[in-house]
Protein backbone atom coordinates (compact mmCIF):
# COMPACT_ATOMS: atom_id res chain seq x y z
CA UNK A 1 0.00 0.00 0.00
CA UNK A 2 1.51 3.54 -0.75
CA UNK A 3 1.48 6.06 1.82
CA UNK A 4 1.25 9.68 0.78
CA UNK A 5 2.52 11.50 4.24
CA UNK A 6 4.54 14.51 4.41
CA UNK A 7 7.63 14.18 6.79
CA UNK A 8 7.63 16.69 9.47
CA UNK A 9 10.83 17.80 9.07
CA UNK A 10 10.04 19.11 5.20
CA UNK A 11 6.53 20.94 6.36
CA UNK A 12 7.93 24.07 5.83
CA UNK A 13 9.12 22.94 2.40
CA UNK A 14 6.34 21.21 1.48
CA UNK A 15 3.98 24.01 2.16
CA UNK A 16 5.88 26.54 0.33
CA UNK A 17 5.54 24.43 -2.73
CA UNK A 18 2.14 23.91 -2.16
CA UNK A 19 1.80 27.96 -2.45
CA UNK A 20 4.17 27.96 -5.68
CA UNK A 21 1.63 25.48 -6.90
CA UNK A 22 -0.96 27.33 -6.08
CA UNK A 23 0.33 30.65 -7.59
CA UNK A 24 0.99 28.77 -11.45
CA UNK A 25 -2.47 27.08 -10.98
CA UNK A 26 -5.08 28.36 -13.64
CA UNK A 27 -8.06 26.35 -14.09
CA UNK A 28 -9.06 25.76 -17.97
CA UNK A 29 -12.57 27.26 -18.09
CA UNK A 30 -14.15 30.09 -20.60
CA UNK A 31 -17.07 29.51 -17.91
CA UNK A 32 -17.24 32.82 -15.16
CA UNK A 33 -19.39 30.93 -13.35
CA UNK A 34 -17.22 28.14 -12.46
CA UNK A 35 -14.14 30.33 -12.02
CA UNK A 36 -16.62 31.61 -9.30
CA UNK A 37 -17.44 27.95 -8.40
CA UNK A 38 -13.46 27.13 -8.30
CA UNK A 39 -12.52 30.12 -5.44
CA UNK A 40 -15.60 29.45 -3.38
CA UNK A 41 -14.85 25.64 -3.37
CA UNK A 42 -11.15 26.44 -1.82
CA UNK A 43 -12.84 28.93 0.89
CA UNK A 44 -11.64 32.54 -0.73
CA UNK A 45 -13.98 35.66 -0.66
CA UNK A 46 -13.84 37.48 -3.63
CA UNK A 47 -15.26 41.46 -3.74
CA UNK A 48 -16.74 42.83 -5.94
CA UNK A 49 -18.92 40.41 -7.32
CA UNK A 50 -22.60 40.01 -7.75
CA UNK A 51 -24.19 37.28 -8.24
CA UNK A 52 -27.92 36.55 -9.09
CA UNK A 53 -29.75 33.57 -9.77
CA UNK A 54 -33.09 32.15 -11.10
CA UNK A 55 -34.66 28.94 -11.73
CA UNK A 56 -37.37 27.97 -14.03
CA UNK A 57 -38.19 25.03 -12.58
CA UNK A 58 -40.94 23.60 -15.20
CA UNK A 59 -38.65 24.18 -18.34
CA UNK A 60 -35.62 22.90 -15.66
CA UNK A 61 -33.64 25.85 -16.57
CA UNK A 62 -31.31 28.09 -14.03
CA UNK A 63 -30.25 31.25 -15.37
CA UNK A 64 -26.75 32.92 -12.98
CA UNK A 65 -25.85 36.49 -13.83
CA UNK A 66 -22.58 37.19 -12.43
CA UNK A 67 -21.41 40.30 -12.20
CA UNK A 68 -17.47 41.23 -12.07
CA UNK A 69 -17.29 45.31 -10.58
CA UNK A 70 -13.68 45.66 -9.80
CA UNK A 71 -10.58 45.03 -11.35
CA UNK A 72 -9.77 43.53 -8.10
CA UNK A 73 -12.59 40.88 -8.60
CA UNK A 74 -11.99 40.46 -12.58
CA UNK A 75 -7.84 39.05 -11.74
CA UNK A 76 -9.00 37.12 -9.06
CA UNK A 77 -11.68 35.24 -11.12
CA UNK A 78 -9.22 36.04 -14.69
CA UNK A 79 -12.06 37.02 -16.49
CA UNK A 80 -13.21 41.02 -17.30
CA UNK A 81 -14.87 43.19 -15.82
CA UNK A 82 -18.49 43.32 -17.30
CA UNK A 83 -21.89 41.14 -16.77
CA UNK A 84 -21.71 36.46 -17.46
CA UNK A 85 -24.75 35.36 -18.03
CA UNK A 86 -24.84 31.25 -17.73
CA UNK A 87 -27.97 29.87 -19.01
CA UNK A 88 -27.84 25.97 -17.43
CA UNK A 89 -30.35 23.50 -19.27
CA UNK A 90 -29.70 19.64 -18.39
CA UNK A 91 -31.71 18.62 -21.62
CA UNK A 92 -30.62 20.93 -24.27
CA UNK A 93 -28.12 18.34 -25.03
CA UNK A 94 -30.81 16.35 -26.23
CA UNK A 95 -32.98 16.66 -29.64
CA UNK A 96 -35.60 18.22 -28.83
CA UNK A 97 -37.04 20.83 -30.61
CA UNK A 98 -39.67 22.04 -28.46
CA UNK A 99 -37.59 22.37 -25.62
CA UNK A 100 -34.85 24.25 -27.98
CA UNK A 101 -37.36 26.39 -29.20
CA UNK A 102 -37.58 27.68 -25.60
CA UNK A 103 -34.01 28.01 -25.15
CA UNK A 104 -33.47 29.92 -28.39
CA UNK A 105 -36.18 33.17 -26.45
CA UNK A 106 -34.40 32.75 -23.64
CA UNK A 107 -31.16 33.32 -25.23
CA UNK A 108 -33.07 36.39 -27.41
CA UNK A 109 -34.28 38.08 -24.13
CA UNK A 110 -31.12 38.27 -23.09
CA UNK A 111 -29.17 39.69 -26.00
CA UNK A 112 -32.09 42.19 -26.84
CA UNK A 113 -31.85 43.19 -23.35
CA UNK A 114 -27.77 43.84 -23.86
CA UNK A 115 -27.97 45.01 -27.19
CA UNK A 116 -30.72 47.68 -26.56
CA UNK A 117 -31.17 50.00 -29.72
CA UNK A 118 -28.29 48.23 -30.78
CA UNK A 119 -29.59 45.82 -32.31
CA UNK A 120 -30.64 48.31 -35.70
CA UNK A 121 -27.50 47.30 -37.16
CA UNK A 122 -25.32 43.81 -35.98
CA UNK A 123 -22.01 41.98 -37.43
CA UNK A 124 -22.66 38.43 -35.77
CA UNK A 125 -19.08 36.81 -36.54
CA UNK A 126 -18.55 32.80 -36.41
CA UNK A 127 -15.62 32.31 -34.83
CA UNK A 128 -13.46 29.19 -34.66
CA UNK A 129 -12.25 26.79 -37.41
CA UNK A 130 -15.17 24.82 -39.51
CA UNK A 131 -12.54 21.41 -40.09
CA UNK A 132 -12.85 20.35 -36.39
CA UNK A 133 -16.23 19.64 -35.06
CA UNK A 134 -15.99 21.08 -31.44
CA UNK A 135 -14.48 23.85 -32.84
CA UNK A 136 -17.25 24.71 -35.88
CA UNK A 137 -20.06 26.22 -33.43
CA UNK A 138 -19.62 29.31 -34.43
CA UNK A 139 -19.78 29.07 -38.52
CA UNK A 140 -22.24 26.89 -38.25
CA UNK A 141 -24.62 29.47 -36.51
CA UNK A 142 -23.62 31.86 -39.12
CA UNK A 143 -24.94 29.16 -41.40
CA UNK A 144 -28.19 29.07 -40.38
CA UNK A 145 -28.81 33.14 -39.91
CA UNK A 146 -31.51 35.41 -41.29
CA UNK A 147 -28.75 37.28 -43.08
CA UNK A 148 -30.39 41.38 -43.99
CA UNK A 149 -28.07 44.00 -44.65
CA UNK A 150 -27.98 43.22 -48.35
CA UNK A 151 -31.50 43.61 -48.89
CA UNK A 152 -31.64 46.70 -46.59
CA UNK A 153 -28.84 48.53 -48.50
CA UNK A 154 -30.53 47.57 -51.78
CA UNK A 155 -33.73 48.47 -51.44
CA UNK A 156 -34.49 49.66 -48.04
CA UNK A 157 -37.58 48.81 -46.33
CA UNK A 158 -39.51 47.91 -49.62
CA UNK A 159 -37.88 44.75 -49.11
CA UNK A 160 -40.84 43.36 -47.43
CA UNK A 161 -39.17 43.13 -43.97
CA UNK A 162 -40.57 44.64 -40.67
CA UNK A 163 -40.23 48.55 -39.38
CA UNK A 164 -38.38 46.86 -36.35
CA UNK A 165 -35.96 44.51 -38.27
CA UNK A 166 -32.33 44.91 -38.04
CA UNK A 167 -29.58 45.44 -40.56
CA UNK A 168 -27.98 41.71 -39.61
CA UNK A 169 -24.27 41.15 -41.43
CA UNK A 170 -22.22 38.09 -40.89
CA UNK A 171 -18.53 36.86 -40.85
CA UNK A 172 -17.11 33.45 -40.66
CA UNK A 173 -12.88 34.28 -40.39
CA UNK A 174 -11.75 30.98 -40.09
CA UNK A 175 -8.27 30.67 -38.09
CA UNK A 176 -5.18 31.61 -38.25
CA UNK A 177 -3.78 28.46 -39.68
CA UNK A 178 -5.80 28.87 -42.64
CA UNK A 179 -5.61 32.33 -43.33
CA UNK A 180 -2.24 33.65 -41.61
CA UNK A 181 -4.18 36.76 -40.04
CA UNK A 182 -4.93 37.34 -36.63
CA UNK A 183 -9.06 37.59 -35.95
CA UNK A 184 -9.27 40.45 -34.90
CA UNK A 185 -7.34 41.85 -37.64
CA UNK A 186 -9.83 40.87 -40.35
CA UNK A 187 -12.69 41.63 -37.41
CA UNK A 188 -11.61 45.16 -37.64
CA UNK A 189 -11.48 45.92 -41.10
CA UNK A 190 -15.00 44.39 -41.94
CA UNK A 191 -15.90 46.29 -38.91
CA UNK A 192 -14.40 49.44 -40.09
CA UNK A 193 -15.68 49.02 -43.75
CA UNK A 194 -19.40 48.42 -42.64
CA UNK A 195 -19.54 50.22 -39.45
CA UNK A 196 -21.92 48.37 -37.68
CA UNK A 197 -23.43 49.43 -34.12
CA UNK A 198 -22.53 46.02 -32.15
CA UNK A 199 -20.89 42.62 -32.72
CA UNK A 200 -21.67 39.40 -31.73
CA UNK A 201 -19.29 36.86 -31.51
CA UNK A 202 -20.41 33.02 -31.20
CA UNK A 203 -17.60 30.81 -30.36
CA UNK A 204 -17.02 27.29 -28.66
CA UNK A 205 -15.85 27.45 -25.24
CA UNK A 206 -13.66 25.13 -22.80
CA UNK A 207 -15.58 24.19 -19.30
CA UNK A 208 -14.34 23.13 -16.18
CA UNK A 209 -17.22 20.09 -15.36
CA UNK A 210 -18.39 17.68 -17.93
CA UNK A 211 -21.72 18.03 -16.83
CA UNK A 212 -21.84 20.97 -18.16
CA UNK A 213 -20.30 20.36 -22.13
CA UNK A 214 -23.17 21.11 -24.71
CA UNK A 215 -25.77 21.82 -21.56
CA UNK A 216 -24.62 25.47 -21.01
CA UNK A 217 -24.63 28.87 -22.75
CA UNK A 218 -22.72 31.77 -22.00
CA UNK A 219 -23.83 35.37 -22.77
CA UNK A 220 -21.12 38.02 -21.89
CA UNK A 221 -20.89 41.67 -22.84
CA UNK A 222 -16.99 41.65 -22.36
CA UNK A 223 -16.33 39.99 -25.94
CA UNK A 224 -13.90 37.35 -25.99
CA UNK A 225 -10.30 36.12 -26.24
CA UNK A 226 -10.45 33.40 -29.14
CA UNK A 227 -8.89 30.13 -27.73
CA UNK A 228 -8.29 31.21 -24.13
CA UNK A 229 -9.85 28.02 -22.16
CA UNK A 230 -7.72 25.46 -24.37
CA UNK A 231 -4.11 27.72 -23.73
CA UNK A 232 -3.69 29.04 -27.43
CA UNK A 233 -4.67 32.78 -26.78
CA UNK A 234 -5.09 35.16 -29.18
CA UNK A 235 -5.74 39.11 -29.44
CA UNK A 236 -9.10 39.36 -27.53
CA UNK A 237 -11.74 40.70 -29.61
CA UNK A 238 -13.65 43.24 -27.23
CA UNK A 239 -14.91 47.10 -26.95
CA UNK A 240 -11.75 48.20 -26.27
CA UNK A 241 -9.77 47.15 -29.82
CA UNK A 242 -12.85 47.25 -31.74
CA UNK A 243 -14.30 50.63 -30.38
CA UNK A 244 -17.83 48.84 -31.04
CA UNK A 245 -19.51 46.75 -28.30
CA UNK A 246 -19.28 43.28 -28.37
CA UNK A 247 -21.54 40.11 -27.17
CA UNK A 248 -20.03 37.03 -27.04
CA UNK A 249 -22.02 33.70 -26.98
CA UNK A 250 -20.56 30.40 -26.34
CA UNK A 251 -21.04 26.71 -25.00
CA UNK A 252 -18.47 25.06 -23.61
CA UNK A 253 -17.65 21.40 -26.19
CA UNK A 254 -15.00 20.55 -24.86
CA UNK A 255 -13.27 19.71 -21.58
CA UNK A 256 -9.24 19.45 -20.07
CA UNK A 257 -8.42 15.68 -19.81
CA UNK A 258 -6.78 16.42 -16.65
CA UNK A 259 -9.99 17.72 -15.44
CA UNK A 260 -11.24 14.69 -15.79
CA UNK A 261 -8.89 12.79 -13.63
CA UNK A 262 -9.41 15.45 -10.83
CA UNK A 263 -12.99 14.83 -10.59
CA UNK A 264 -12.39 11.14 -10.49
CA UNK A 265 -9.62 11.39 -7.71
CA UNK A 266 -12.11 14.40 -5.73
CA UNK A 267 -14.92 10.74 -5.51
CA UNK A 268 -11.78 8.37 -4.94
CA UNK A 269 -11.34 10.68 -1.98
CA UNK A 270 -14.72 10.80 -1.09
CA UNK A 271 -15.00 6.89 -0.99
CA UNK A 272 -11.39 6.87 1.12
CA UNK A 273 -13.05 9.04 3.64
CA UNK A 274 -15.90 6.81 4.15
CA UNK A 275 -13.50 3.34 4.67
CA UNK A 276 -11.94 2.55 7.77
CA UNK A 277 -8.86 0.78 6.48
CA UNK A 278 -8.41 3.45 3.58
CA UNK A 279 -9.16 6.43 5.52
CA UNK A 280 -5.58 7.81 6.45
CA UNK A 281 -4.62 8.03 2.60
CA UNK A 282 -7.80 9.60 1.72
CA UNK A 283 -7.63 12.27 4.56
CA UNK A 284 -4.09 13.65 3.37
CA UNK A 285 -5.13 13.70 0.27
CA UNK A 286 -8.38 15.36 1.09
CA UNK A 287 -6.31 18.49 2.87
CA UNK A 288 -5.05 19.37 -0.88
CA UNK A 289 -7.49 22.15 -1.97
CA UNK A 290 -8.55 22.01 -5.85
CA UNK A 291 -5.85 23.99 -6.93
CA UNK A 292 -3.05 21.47 -5.74
CA UNK A 293 -4.53 18.74 -6.86
CA UNK A 294 -5.04 19.61 -10.44
CA UNK A 295 -1.43 20.74 -10.17
CA UNK A 296 -0.84 17.61 -8.73
CA UNK A 297 -2.32 15.79 -11.60
CA UNK A 298 -0.99 17.92 -14.32
CA UNK A 299 2.64 17.22 -13.20
CA UNK A 300 1.92 13.46 -13.31
CA UNK A 301 -0.17 13.29 -16.67
CA UNK A 302 2.61 15.60 -18.28
CA UNK A 303 3.32 15.26 -21.22
CA UNK A 304 0.93 12.57 -22.49
CA UNK A 305 -2.60 14.17 -21.41
CA UNK A 306 -1.04 17.58 -20.83
CA UNK A 307 -2.38 19.25 -23.55
CA UNK A 308 -5.25 16.65 -24.74
CA UNK A 309 -9.12 18.11 -24.59
CA UNK A 310 -12.21 15.68 -24.50
CA UNK A 311 -15.32 16.02 -26.20
CA UNK A 312 -18.42 14.09 -26.19
CA UNK A 313 -18.85 11.45 -29.26
CA UNK A 314 -21.99 12.29 -30.76
CA UNK A 315 -19.95 16.39 -30.65
CA UNK A 316 -20.82 16.25 -34.61
CA UNK A 317 -24.78 15.83 -34.50
CA UNK A 318 -24.78 18.06 -30.73
CA UNK A 319 -22.91 21.08 -32.62
CA UNK A 320 -25.63 20.96 -34.99
CA UNK A 321 -28.92 21.29 -33.38
CA UNK A 322 -27.06 23.28 -30.70
CA UNK A 323 -26.20 26.03 -33.72
CA UNK A 324 -29.65 25.90 -34.93
CA UNK A 325 -30.41 26.89 -31.01
CA UNK A 326 -28.53 29.91 -31.21
CA UNK A 327 -29.23 31.43 -34.49
CA UNK A 328 -32.59 30.74 -33.58
CA UNK A 329 -32.16 33.37 -30.66
CA UNK A 330 -30.08 35.43 -32.96
CA UNK A 331 -32.51 35.68 -35.28
CA UNK A 332 -35.66 36.45 -32.97
CA UNK A 333 -33.55 39.40 -31.12
CA UNK A 334 -32.47 40.94 -34.56
CA UNK A 335 -36.06 40.79 -36.22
Amino acid sequence: MYSFRFPVKNKENTIRRRTAMVGKFQIRTDLALEARESCEADHIKIRGVRVREEKDEEREVSTTTVVIETENAAKALGKPVGTYITIEAPNMSAPDEDYHREISQEIAGHLKEILGERRRSVLVVGLGNREVTPDALGPEVVGNLNITRHMIKEYGRMSGMSENAGSVSALIPGVMAQTGMETLEIIKGVVEETKPEAVIAIDALAARSTRRLNRTIQITDTGINPGSGVGNHRNAINEETLGIPVIAVGIPTVVDAATIVNDTMEELIAQMDSSVSMQRLGGTLGTMNQAEKHQMIQELISPHLNTMFVTPKDIDETVKYLSYTISEGLNIALS
